[in-house]
């Protein structure tokens, strides 16, 4: 570059390279500050915007998709529960009659749902975690199984399937779904403590 521009030893760029992949446009923004006005700042998003672009956009299919499982999860949630209601209706109507507040039922079968929803999600984080970790063995294993080579550098633009674990997603991942967990469970809990306890004892 320098000898076609007739600028032999100058320096005309300078390209620095972070530690973080996407801690790269905040490293812009430092660097541009502490620099004249006249120098342009540009960081691996402005200048590969393309695919910068399919990453976020691949990024927010797969979390809807992540998004519409929780919800099918916490649909099952309900169900579960509400037929659990239906089955112990008389076990409802004794404990009110005992003294149990209403309150205090709810709160069992809040107490219930979570803890159904609290196993599903750590095996799934778990599973999830182990998967992601271990990306690269599992990949070899299938290809060495079935001899078949899964990235084919000549057909992808890759050779292997990457994988970044980013602890906050999985943080997020795993709160999102203890709170829909918890929304769930609130219809069925709270129908669990409308039982009248005179009209399901009534013809026992």
């Amino acid at each position: 570059g320098q000898k076609l521009l007739g600028s032999k030893g100058a320096v005309d760029g300078l390209q620095v390279k972070t530690s973080d992949l996407f801690s790269a446009p905040d490293t812009m923004l430092r660097i541009a500050r502490d620099l004249p006005a006249h120098y342009t700042v540009r960081d691996w998003s402005q200048t590969q915007g393309s695919l910068f672009r399919a990453v976020k956009l691949e990024k927010l299919m797969v979390s809807l998709l992540l998004l519409s499982v929780v919800a099918v999860a916490a649909f099952n949630i309900v169900s579960t529960l509400v037929m659990s209601v239906a089955e112990k209706r008389r076990d409802i109507a004794v404990l009110r009659t005992m003294g149990a507040r209403a309150g205090g039922i709810m709160a069992i079968f809040v107490a219930h749902g979570l803890g159904l929803a609290a196993v599903g999600i750590s095996i799934g984080a778990v599973t999830g975690v182990l998967l992601a970790t271990n990306i690269a063995g599992i990949t070899a294993f299938i290809e060495n199984l079935s001899g078949v080579k899964l990235f084919d550098p000549s057909v992808y633009f890759i050779s292997e399937l990457p994988a970044d674990l980013q602890w906050t997603d999985v943080s997020g991942v795993v709160l999102a779904s203890l709170l829909l967990s918890l929304l769930a469970t609130l219809y069925p809990a709270w129908r669990a403590a409308r039982i009248a306890p005179a009209e399901v004892l009534r013809y026992e």
